[in-house]
């Protein structure tokens, strides 16, 4: 049990959109990673190359054959095989309109900052000159807020 436990892990809460989306981060930088690999291939390796090597005492003595033949690398086979489940979990994040959420998520959040906008505003008691620099001012410094400046 403890072995298992080691290997496999605890079972923990998830929120299945996050574990979706933490998937998709989790598998494209995989893709990314295989894809450097690959790219230090030579060409012939993509194609070619030793699938087994034997060595040591056999029956008729010293042993050390090694096989090559023409087939895709393991590097491709795997950076292939990752492209498609990175495909699988986009489009499974698609059906499960989870770029809908995050949008109503931001949609909901800029509604809470405008409320607590006009409640800051309100409390102030400002005069009716800088009243009328609030369309000015809020609108910018919201702008540079969310660009990071």
């Amino acid at each position: 049990m403890t072995k298992a436990v080691r290997t496999l892990g605890l079972p923990i809460d998830v929120d299945p959109g996050k574990a979706l989306l933490d998937e998709i981060h989790w598998t494209a930088g995989h893709v990314a990673w295989l894809r450097d690999k690959v790219q230090e291939l030579e060409d012939e390796e993509l194609v070619w190359g030793k699938t087994q090597h034997d060595d040591g005492v056999g029956p008729q003595g010293i042993v050390d054959v090694t096989t090559e033949k023409a087939a895709p690398s393991v590097w491709y086979e795997l950076y292939m095989k990752e492209r498609e489940h990175l495909a699988k979990v986009c489009a499974l994040a698609l059906r499960a309109g989870i770029e809908e959420r995050k949008v109503k998520l931001a949609e909901s959040q800029g509604l809470l900052v405008a409320d607590v906008i006009r409640r800051i505003l309100g409390a102030l008691g400002l005069t009716p000159e800088q009243q009328q620099l609030v369309p000015e001012i809020v609108p910018r410094e919201l702008r540079a807020l969310a660009s990071g400046s």
